[in-house]
């Protein structure tokens, strides 16, 4: 296995797609990842790193185009690190979803035999976003309002328009930037720990047409924000709420320590099915809302209830789950570590007058063995854990638990398989797993799986 020399300009032939996206050839059997290849492509890279059994490269030219390769519609592809699939048509990023799904279920999980149903495509590849999170920077400048460029979190492109948010959120985004360099407002500096401005996120509610604009600052200086909210309802009148949330820590994140009305109400609410959800600044919702319709839809499936079950709900999250399912069984116990969101579903539950739903704050591996310990006992348990999947104590209060069916959700194959591997070895079959592309243009993909104890 010839290993090439760094800053060589090499030739290869592309034939997978790797976990996260990366292009995937081998020189002499030496394994090459290039971010911005297509498998079928044969491409000059010019070899950017090399380890002891890979190495990394970017592309100097495209020789042969793989029949897969488009034109990537949106201008910062390439720099922008969030859409890594724009150049290879959707058929093929669905394949490669749907491949990913397999093979990590029968590599990791020695999954055996059960039903792979093929990937649910997006209605809608590009535009289907309700969340969309910007950062504010340019202190002594005009303020840049962007996406971070990719594996750069010192670098932000100033985005006019993002493909993947609606015409809505895009105007928004405008009138935002618009205010901020017309009124110079001030610009967080984080190496001076001065100004105000640090992030946008902005929301829209697919089925009510409800819009929102949490502005994070670095102090509670409403005065000067004040106009921005109105001239924002004025640009959009479908803007419902402006918030400020305040964050005066050195940490960059989009949440703030406390929370100020600049205009309408404190949320904006949508709806799924027959529950309305309201929705509050810092709440998690799923980000494609046409999908996670189906994705819900494909939940209640797999539960398959009659309405006398106790179903518990794990990583629930503000709740959607456990409210959806609650008008077909008998009680519903939801367990989310984040007392926010424990928060919204309870408050989701009151304004839907559902009654049969009960949260509990706390990590899962906790609450639920005290849980079992109260005599509850569940015939189904539905969970959506975070990208780590399963504490391993979390997956063995469910096998305690022992409820009849399981319907697993995950937007980690990886994860999904290793889990899956351990409940089969613990009296459980697998039946069906249906993935689901919830975030086109990007490697990620969800999956719902089926298990029943055996």
């Amino acid at each position: 296995m010839a290993k090439p020399r760094r800053g060589a300009v090499i030739e290869l032939a592309i034939d997978d797609l790797a976990f996260g996206g990366e292009a995937v050839g081998r020189v002499d059997g030496y394994v090459m990842f290039v971010r911005g290849g297509v498998p079928g492509d044969r491409l000059r890279v010019r070899v950017t790193e090399t380890r002891a059994r890979y190495g990394r490269g970017v592309v100097e030219a495209v020789d042969t185009p793989s029949p897969h390769r488009v034109q990537a519609p949106c201008p910062y592809f390439g720099r922008c690190g969030g859409c890594r699939l724009q150049h290879i048509d959707y058929s093929a990023q669905l394949a490669f979803k749907e491949r990913q799904v397999r093979e990590c279920l029968a590599r990791l999980g020695a999954a055996g035999s059960f039903e792979l149903r093929p990937i649910l495509p997006a209605p809608e590849p590009y535009g289907y976003r309700n969340k969309m999170e910007f950062t504010v920077v340019g202190a002594g400048g005009d303020p840049i309002i962007g996406l971070h460029e990719a594996d750069r979190y010192d670098v932000v492109l100033d985005i006019e328009r993002c493909l993947l948010q609606s015409d809505t959120m895009n105007t928004l985004l405008d009138e935002m930037r618009r205010q901020a360099r017309e009124r110079r407002l001030g610009v967080w500096d984080p190496e001076r720990e001065q100004g105000l401005l640090r992030f946008v996120t902005l929301r829209e509610c697919r089925r009510t047409g409800d819009a929102m604009v949490n502005i994070v600052a670095a102090a509670p200086d409403m005065e000067p924000l004040g106009p921005v909210a109105q001239a924002l309802r004025a640009r959009v009148p479908a803007v419902s709420s402006v918030v400020l949330n305040v964050n005066a820590k050195k940490a960059a994140v989009a949440v703030g320590t406390e929370e100020h009305l600049l205009l309408g109400r404190d949320h904006i609410t949508e709806r799924l099915g027959d529950v309305g959800f309201q929705i509050s600044a810092n709440s998690f919702f799923q980000t494609n809302t046409l999908q996670a319709e189906r994705l819900f839809g494909l939940v209640g499936e797999a539960a398959a209830l009659t309405g006398a079950e106790t179903v518990v709900d794990l990583y629930s999250g503000t709740g959607a789950i456990s409210l959806l399912l609650a008008g077909r069984c008998r009680r519903v116990y939801g367990i989310e570590l984040s007392a926010a969101a424990v928060a919204d579903a309870v408050r989701n539950a009151r304004a839907n007058g559902i009654e049969n739903c009960t949260f509990l704050t706390g990590e899962v591996r906790h609450v639920l063995p005290a849980l079992v310990q109260t005599g509850v006992r569940a015939e189904v348990a539905v969970a959506d854990p975070p990208r780590a999947g399963f504490h391993p104590k979390a997956l063995g209060a469910l096998l305690a638990l022992a409820p009849a069916r399981l319907v697993y959700v995950s937007c980690n194959p990886a994860t999904l398989a290793r889990d899956v591997g351990e409940l089969l070895g613990r009296g459980y079959r697998l039946e069906w797993v249906q993935p689901v592309d919830m975030f086109p243009q990007t490697p990620h993909i969800e999956a719902v799986a089926r298990l029943r104890r055996a």
